[in-house]
């Protein structure tokens, strides 16, 4: 019997392969986690100062609002590779334990569309970055604090083509798998 796994397992097929982007999407994603952490230190240390010392941080909501978008880029590739993006496994059983073949084309599917639609956020958000930084737009007060824009739309672009590739990764092992009913039978 072979060790490659089945198609109509019930774990997400692009979950099962090893991605071979899945060190660099775990490093940018644990950039991400660090700069959650460091968030709420910052969130914590500014609710400390507002209350008891009356002396908020400022800009933190502010930065905290930008923030959040590029962390969710910069961990998306890595929920790609793991196979934890959020879809309904339901009807795929299904189709897998009728059609191994389905199923494995509806996965491929997946992944292209996918891939496509990252491409197509990168390509919009491409022009939004390069814009920020030829007009050196920033967030704040002048005067008080400014922050540039352009470090969180750049990690938009970076994380949407990481994302795609990470998609496209996928294929190989998705062509590779051994296309069984969850009976065990080969086709």
């Amino acid at each position: 019997m072979s060790n490659e796994p089945e198609l109509a397992s019930e774990a997400p097929v692009t979950a099962i392969a090893r991605n071979p982007l899945q060190g660099p999407a775990d490093a940018l994603a644990a950039i991400g986690t660090v700069w959650i952490f460091l968030m709420m230190l910052l969130v914590v240390a500014d609710v400390l100062g507002r209350n008891f010392f009356d002396a908020p941080i400022t800009g933190v909501a502010e930065f905290a609002a930008r923030s959040v978008a590029s962390i969710v880029f910069l961990q998306l590739a890595a929920a790609i590779c793991a196979g934890r993006m959020t879809r309904s496994d339901f009807l795929l059983q299904i189709i897998g334990r009728r059609s191994t073949g389905a199923l494995k084309g509806l996965e491929v599917f997946n992944v292209l569309v996918g891939a496509l639609l990252f491409l197509v956020l990168a390509t919009i958000a491409w022009p939004e970055f390069t814009a920020a930084l030829q007009a050196s737009e920033y967030f704040g007060v002048q005067g008080v604090y400014t922050v540039p824009t352009w470090p969180f739309r750049l990690l938009i672009v970076v994380g949407s083509v990481f994302a795609a590739v990470a998609y496209l990764a996928c294929i190989p092992a998705l062509l590779r798998l051994r296309a069984t009913r969850a009976t065990g039978a080969a086709e």
